[in-house]
């Protein structure tokens, strides 16, 4: 369970995600940063692939971004290869392996304790992502290449019940499926695959949105083109966020409205304080056509706590960066 250091914040935060030290295993390098009832959002920096042992989290479906690396992930209903730039929705209870082509992973997590979705304003009655949606089905990586395993032995299941992690002693292989049907399973999806929605006026964060569950949305920052009106500032105004806090990863890019922003980088902006643009942002922005921006932003809809993980790699000063 996470050690909550500031369990009622109102402090922006900008917490150095690559700070984060890589670990061998890749269950004890996840480090939650922050926390609610409804999802836990962290970093990991895993070096070795998972061999001894299977996990399945039984509390909340997954959400991994991989910034670095590039692998495999195996589950019982087959397996989907990964690389920079890709989303992996894993449902609870699906029994995976992870491997990894190298020791130079990166990953932004959430564990959702409601189902992750696609948005519902982009789907018909059917379930079909409609026309408008920025991205489709045919954008999806789903398990392919499934294997029998027909094995009986020891088999190690790790499992995340109630925040605990248990170990379970399997008699026979988990990965023994020979065929399955159905809609729930997990899948990838790449951030470069996502199509921004773009105007000749400054188009709202909504638009970036590319997953839901019913207490935060996740959305992708990808390259685009600014406003085109002829007197349009590219750069977002000012604004308070009253229902959401607001979490920005960046991975890769020069984000507009930012400075000193780097890849791995966490900004946080807890509801209730305003936000915006840095000092400077809005005139350097003025003439600008385009952006290769590429970032994950997670907003919830209930206040975050911030773990004794996160002030480990907070900058200390990221909320004094709106002064002159």
């Amino acid at each position: 369970t996470p050690k909550v250091a500031i369990e009622k914040n109102i402090t922006s935060l900008k917490l150095i995600g690559f700070d984060i030290l890589p670990e061998n295993d890749f269950l004890d390098s996840r480090q939650t940063l922050l926390v609610n009832k409804s999802v836990h959002i962290g970093l990991a920096a895993p070096k070795k692939s998972m061999k001894t042992y299977f996990y399945k989290n039984s509390d909340a479906d997954e959400m991994l971004f991989i910034h670095k690396g590039k692998g495999n992930l195996k589950t019982l209903l087959g397996n989907i290869s990964f690389e920079y730039g890709d989303y992996l929705i894993i449902p609870r209870g699906m029994i995976y392996q992870i491997e990894f082509e190298s020791e130079d992973n990166r990953i932004l997590y959430a564990e959702s304790f409601d189902p992750i979705y696609t948005p519902k304003k982009y789907r018909n009655w059917f379930g079909q992502l409609t026309e408008h949606s920025p991205f489709c089905e045919r954008d999806y990586k789903l398990p392919k290449n499934l294997v029998s395993f027909n094995e009986k032995g020891d088999f190690l299941v790790k499992i995340k019940k109630q925040g605990m992690l248990h170990e379970i002693i399997y008699g026979t292989h988990p990965f023994d499926v020979v065929g399955w049907d159905g809609y729930n399973f997990p899948y990838g999806f790449s951030i470069h695959n996502f199509e921004p929605i773009t105007g000749r006026i400054h188009q709202p964060p909504p638009v970036h949105q590319t997953f839901e569950t019913k207490s935060f949305v996740i959305c992708s920052f990808c390259p685009r083109l600014y406003d085109y009106h002829p007197k349009a500032i590219p750069s977002p105004y000012n604004h308070s966020n009253i229902d959401s806090d607001e979490i920005i990863y960046y991975v890769d890019g020069d984000f507009m409205s930012r400075t000193d922003i780097k890849p791995g980088h966490i900004s946080v902006h807890p509801s209730g304080i305003p936000h915006g643009p840095h000092p400077g942002t809005y005139e350097g922005s003025i003439g600008k056509k385009e952006t290769h921006e590429l970032a994950v932003m997670i907003d919830t809809f209930s206040p975050l706590q911030v773990t004794e993980n996160a002030l480990k790699i907070d900058d200390g000063k990221y909320f004094k960066s709106w002064l002159k």
